[in-house]
């Protein structure tokens, strides 16, 4: 046992710094990035359905399932995305790879909890655009940025009954977010840069709760509920205005540079209610369907935005997915063993650039290989979020991830001392 808690509390200290998931999304400009999946491999493989409690592994998108724990399970997972971003000329490909999620889960009878870290959101993005001033100078501006909000978490469970489930998440977030915006105006040589950097901190709460109950001698129902009360979050904000020139090589020359005090930014992380509804059989099978509806519409900006045309509204998200196991208990066929897992997602995310909604939308496969009460996720998921006409961008993109789950019985009386 102790051997087990020194792994694990190397490898939350060891991944912290590898806790950064980039992204290369455009859209991650606004708001607070793009915000993460925040779920276990084998739930992204069904679209993001997490309706169900385990017994041998972790549920991160509902608190409640950490009651359903029978063994103390160490959960894992990573994701490597290949996005195509088209817009109406142009096409560029990008690639990112980062953490996904770092958890513990531990039964205690009744109870159970779970603790964590796993990104939040993320922002990465390189945009251009060419125009002309009230002169008709030609003028260039290029805004880039990088950083990720990190979010730790720790969370309990208490089994009501057999049937129902309730339980709680604190969530803490943290991070850092750097901009840079490039102007240049024809026939000047002197390009004006300005660098922004925002420290964000924040506490936040997920609440949950799991019923499920037989509907016949062989088909179970199940039900999920969660609730994210709104929550604040501090940008500790710092900008820096400066004119520069580029040598030949791309090495930046400062000419004049200055720090501006700029006032501290109050963010939200607005409210989102889910609700979700399945049937399947126990050990055998599973279909079912969930809906989540988030108050996008009070999101707001660290800084003014230096591309226009941007506005939020209320996001709405809508999955469909299950898995299918052969034959769970077979002695003759791992493959029998083996859940296969599909699921679709649609989601409004809430964004309104040129007064078009973005929309994302994917279709997702996955595997769970098991080896003994641990197993190993695999998960393939085809995406594409908004569009390449009127001047926007369309990102194809695939992710592949894989998810670790170990788990054994830690706690364990001594019967000879």
């Amino acid at each position: 046992m102790i051997k087990k808690i020194i792994i694990c509390i190397t490898l939350l200290s060891s991944v912290i710094a590898f806790s950064q998931r980039s992204t290369s999304s455009p859209y991650s400009y606004y708001g607070l990035g793009e915000v993460q999946f925040g779920g276990t491999q084998s739930a992204r493989s069904m679209g993001g359905l997490g309706i169900e409690g385990d017994s041998i592994s972790l549920n991160l998108l509902n608190p409640a399932s950490y009651s359903h724990l029978k063994l103390t399970s160490l959960a894992v997972g990573a994701t490597t995305t290949f996005t195509n971003l088209i817009n109406e000329s142009d096409e560029e490909k990008a690639r990112n790879t980062g953490l996904d999620y770092l958890a513990v889960g531990v039964p205690m009878g009744k109870f159970g909890a779970s603790f964590g870290l796993m990104p939040f959101s993320a922002v990465g993005y390189n945009i251009a655009n060419v125009g002309e001033d009230e002169l008709g100078n030609s003028t260039s501006k290029t805004a880039t940025g990088t950083g990720n909000i990190n979010r730790f978490f720790v969370g309990g469970s208490y089994a009501v009954n057999k049937n129902l489930s309730i339980g709680m998440d604190f969530q803490y977030n943290f991070g850092n977010i750097d901009t840079q915006t490039i102007e240049g105006i024809s026939g000047v040589q002197l390009l004006s840069r300005e660098k922004n950097s925002s420290r964000i901190s924040g506490s936040s709460l997920n609440f949950g709760a799991l019923y499920n109950r037989k509907i016949t001698e062989k088909y179970n129902l199940y039900a999920s509920f969660r609730y994210a009360p709104e929550a604040k979050l501090t940008s500790k904000n710092e900008r820096n205005l400066a004119t520069v020139t580029y040598t030949a090589s791309g090495t930046e020359v400062i000419n004049n540079q200055q720090d501006v005090p700029v006032n501290n930014t109050d963010l939200i992380i607005p409210s989102k209610l889910s609700f979700g509804a399945g049937i399947g059989e126990k050990n055998k099978w599973m279909v079912g369907t969930e809906v989540s509806f988030q108050n996008n519409s009070k999101l707001v900006n660290r800084f003014d935005d230096t591309f226009s045309g941007a506005t939020y509204e209320d996001s709405q998200k809508y999955v469909v997915g299950g898995y299918y196991i052969p034959k769970f208990d077979s002695f003759t066929s791992y493959l029998s063993r083996v859940v296969y897992r599909a699921g679709f997602r649609y989601e409004n995310i809430g964004l309104v650039v040129k007064d078009k909604s973005i929309q994302d939308y994917g279709m997702n496969f996955g595997l769970g290989l098991p080896l003994g009460f641990s197993k190993v996720d695999l998960g393939f998921e085809f995406g594409v979020r908004g569009t390449k006409y009127n001047n926007l961008i369309r990102e194809n993109y695939f992710n592949l991830s894989i998810g670790l789950s170990l788990s054994d019985k830690w706690f364990n009386k001594r019967k000879i001392d």
